[in-house]
């Protein structure tokens, strides 16, 4: 009879990959709140005190421009020194960080499912961590939604790039996307279509809503000084379990439902949703949902909001809302001066949800109507960024939108002099060409893989050598 003989520690070595391989398989949350929230602190006493000490001009107090900004260096020269610079719940978004460059040529969009070099859609469905910029202003009609892969950094800085007269942006079962700098407006529903989402995969899309950015089950996102507008469903929205979300900087206009976070109010692991809306401007011609949240932990702070028409910041499924340092300027109708809706729930009910306003400035009959008693514990989950005095409203959110842009897409002509062409051809600038190549540029930083994840093939291999040695001591005796 073969005695069978596992060694005790292979036994070990074994129980400890498999727990590595199930944990490394599980989306984690936002760890410790507490600790965001002093670190995040600590880097407003920084951005204060540099504000304090050598005056305005380049600094603003805002601790994300001033950290890419003002650094003493050429920006151009040193992208991806934006992607060490984002607060809140999606500080640890990395983008394409650790990959190399690529140089979006060409703007046209001809072919979802096979897509040329050089055009935006190439570059964004690639495995590798990609820093994605353009070669010359350009607007992009696409034809199907853009399928955004892991570890992306989309980089409008330095030209005028409007994603717009088509389908929009998703972020589906993805990680570490960065999107700054990009106009994104006029989005229309599309679909019924193959689209390609990987090198090795395209799949079948039903119709899209609309969205200017579709988040679905996507971790550590980040949205910067983007202009969004005059889309068809949404101009943000993320459900389905996304979580680790910062949206900044951005400028949201002419807009009836503008953000949802949440996808219904029976989803429970949107529970853990945590995202932080910061130093935003919520300008003309909105109307409600800035945002419209389902449960989860949710962040406001410092953003100006200068128009609503039914209300700004809504609810269900007992959500926290955390609201410091906002500027609420209250519509003229005396029916629509609140800041806060329950959607379709009692009082009875909502009145124990942890809504709360801290150092708000309410202008024009704005109110709030806060609910909740004795649950600053529950409070400290969801703040993330501590609050500047309403009264910087101004010098923080001054620059909100695209840089050197105009901040609404729907005024009909680009910030250099260009016309918007929705057939995807470029607007002013160089030529970005129909044909051109996109090419891949500088050094690459790193293997391309989040220092804090592991490697699921490395993984798999070390199962497979404990496997065969394991085979080896099976041998009969």
């Amino acid at each position: 009879m073969a005695l069978l003989l596992v060694p005790p520690l292979l036994l070990l070595l074994l129980s400890t990959t498999h727990i590595l391989l199930l944990t490394t398989s599980l989306p984690l949350n936002s760890t410790s709140p507490e600790l965001v929230v002093r670190e995040l602190q600590s880097q407003l006493r920084h951005s204060r005190s540099r504000l304090l000490l050598q005056g305005p001009g380049c600094l603003t107090g805002n601790p994300i421009d001033d950290c890419w900004r003002c650094s003493g260096t050429d920006w151009s020269l040193d992208r991806r020194r934006l992607a060490g610079c984002s607060v809140g719940f999606g500080r640890n978004a990395l983008g394409g960080r650790d990959g190399q460059t690529y140089v979006v040529t060409d703007s046209s969009d001809r072919d979802a499912v096979n897509p040329a070099p050089g055009t935006l859609r190439y570059g964004a469905i690639q495995d590798a961590p990609l820093w994605i910029t353009f070669a010359a202003d350009m607007t992009i009609k696409l034809s199907q939604e853009l399928l955004v892969n892991s570890f992306k950094t989309i980089d409008g800085r330095g030209a005028d790039v409007h994603i717009a007269g088509g389908a929009c942006v998703t972020l589906q079962y993805v990680s570490n996307v960065i999107i700054h700098n990009v106009h994104i407006h006029h989005c229309v529903p599309t679909g019924n279509a193959n689209v390609r989402s990987s090198p090795t995969h395209y799949g079948y899309r039903t119709v899209a809503d609309g969205d200017g950015i579709s988040i679905y089950s996507a971790t550590d996102i980040w949205i910067d000084h983007c202009s969004l507008s005059h889309c068809t469903d949404g101009l943000i929205d993320a459900i389905m379990g996304s979580t680790r979300i910062t949206i900044s900087n951005s400028y949201f206009s002419h807009h009836n439902e503008v953000m949802l976070l949440g996808h219904n109010d029976n989803y429970l692991p949107d529970s853990g949703m945590q995202v932080t809306i910061a130093f935003n401007h919520f300008g003309e011609a909105l109307v409600q949902r800035m945002p419209r949240c389902r449960r989860g932990y949710i962040h406001v702070v410092n953003n100006d909001y200068t128009q609503w028409e039914m209300y700004a910041i809504g609810g269900s499924a007992n959500p926290t809302i955390n609201s410091q340092g906002n500027r609420y300027i209250a519509p003229s109708d005396p029916n629509s001066k609140e800041v806060t809706k329950r959607v379709d729930t009692a009082e009875g009910q909502w009145a124990g949800w942890n809504w709360r306003t801290e150092g708000d400035l309410m202008v024009n009959g704005a109110f709030f109507v806060p609910s909740g008693e004795g649950l600053e514990a529950k409070y400290s989950k969801a703040e993330s960024l501590a609050p500047k005095t309403a009264a910087m409203i101004d010098q923080l959110t001054m620059n909100a939108g695209v840089f050197g842009g105009s901040r609404s897409g729907g005024g009909g002509s680009s910030s250099s002099g260009g016309t918007f062409n929705y057939g995807g051809s470029p607007s002013g600038g160089d030529d970005g060409g129909g044909s051109g190549y996109g090419y891949y540029g500088g050094m690459v930083f790193g293997s391309g893989a989040s220092s804090r994840t592991i490697s699921h093939p490395i993984a798999l291999s070390f199962v497979v050598a404990l496997l065969w040695l394991t085979l080896w001591h099976l041998q009969p005796l």
